[in-house]
């Protein structure tokens, strides 16, 4: 078992001038201004145009963060998972939202007992028998609010069908313990398309099922509340859309290569600073053109090419990984080189996936170490 977080090399580096270039490596790094800055910008983005906010925590799997968001603005959070969701209700955050469907008995039953504990709780179903299991399980307990999932595109949870979808929101709210609380669609397959208007167009055929459903409904006048959904790579086109009331975005907090490669709001400038990154040493110096570092595959998460270094080493060096525990950085010009014990930062090519293999954010500002923040919700089932 880990050691607690303040029993960590690094713990007592917090508050030292110059520590970010003194942190045990590999180590996850949130640059706090950065950070806070994208915080503001998505929340006033959101009011300005009168949009709910629930941002994903299967992004950031943070306690802290989930709340720094709720306190600038946001109705909650979003999890994908149940247990990240018992993580957040018990750390006090309210109007969380359940993402993926829980079928279980025995998941079933912890869910019934979190939404007694728990502020807005809220979980999507697809399934009739789902439904049925909910509501037979909720007997006697406060009522659960449910939202009916509608498949966009994204190839997932989801009703396919427009009637079916209807089908389902009549059998919720026939359902004596249960909560019609709106829709949730979300189109994960049009999020990284780099191009503003190929991922409007995407995204506007993916919809039609949303807009059959929302239509279908205002015509027998039974209101829907919630439409959650969205993400980074549409927030601004949900916006221009005119359907979602809330957008569940995730990664705009930190943001990573795949992200900062879109044109988020079609006018080609940033919206976003990174401020996540992978800090790593260099261990080795041995062969020419290149140095190993102690950050490989164990260190970031590999199904979206590789990492992008930003500060520490040569101008145009790239990285690859030399296999679980280490990387390699590759000069381009002969003469580069770096010593035994530089430091490089890096950009991770997915957050998500990433951060899911730490279990702390190593919290700086500027070249200081300011604190550190666990990962709470990971490692949980």
């Amino acid at each position: 078992m880990a050691p607690p977080l303040d029993q960590r090399p690094n713990h007592k580096l917090i508050g030292v001038a110059g520590s970010r270039e003194q942190l045990a490596t590999p180590a996850l790094i949130l640059d706090l201004e950065a950070f806070e800055g994208n915080i503001a910008t998505m929340a006033a983005w959101a009011r300005e145009n009168s949009l709910g906010l629930r941002p994903h925590a299967k992004t950031h799997k943070c306690s802290t963060i989930a709340k720094r968001q709720v306190e600038a603005g946001a109705s909650g959070n979003c999890t994908a998972t149940l247990a990240e969701a018992e993580v957040l209700v018990d750390a006090g955050i309210p109007g969380v939202l359940i993402t993926s469907t829980v079928v279980t008995p025995d998941r079933i039953a912890r869910l019934i007992d979190l939404n007694d504990r728990a502020k807005g709780l809220m979980v999507i179903v697809d399934d009739t028998s789902n439904v049925d299991a909910l509501n037979a399980a909720a007997q006697g307990h406060d009522p659960l609010y449910v939202l009916v999932d509608i498949e966009v595109g994204c190839g997932r949870t989801g009703v396919v069908a427009p009637a079916a979808a209807i089908d389902l929101i009549d059998h919720v709210t026939a359902s004596p313990n249960l909560r019609f609380g709106g829709v949730q669609a979300y189109d994960g397959g049009v999020q990284a398309i780099e191009d503003f208007t190929e991922r409007r167009k995407a995204l506007a055929a993916d919809l039609e099922p949303l807009r059959q459903v929302l239509a279908d409904m205002e015509r027998r006048g039974t209101a829907v509340i919630i439409v959650s959904g969205g993400g980074t790579g549409t927030h601004d086109l949900d916006r221009i859309g005119g359907i979602f009331t809330e957008i569940q975005a995730g990664s705009y907090c930190v943001m990573d290569r795949i992200y900062n490669a879109c044109d988020l709001h079609g006018t080609g400038r940033t919206v976003f600073k990174t401020s996540l990154f992978v800090r790593t040493t260099v261990i080795s110096t041995a062969k020419k053109g290149f140095v190993i570092t102690d950050a490989g595959l164990k260190a970031f998460a590999t199904g979206s090419g590789d990492p992008v270094i930003v500060s520490g080493a040569p101008t145009g060096a790239t990285y690859t990984f030399m296999g679980d525990e280490h990387g390699r950085i590759t000069f381009v010009k002969e003469g580069h080189g770096m010593a035994l014990g530089d430091q490089v930062e890096c950009i991770v090519p997915h957050c998500d996936p990433t951060i899911s293999l730490y279990d702390c954010y190593h919290v700086v500002e500027g070249d200081t170490l300011v604190d550190i923040w666990p990962i709470d919700a990971r490692g949980h089932w």
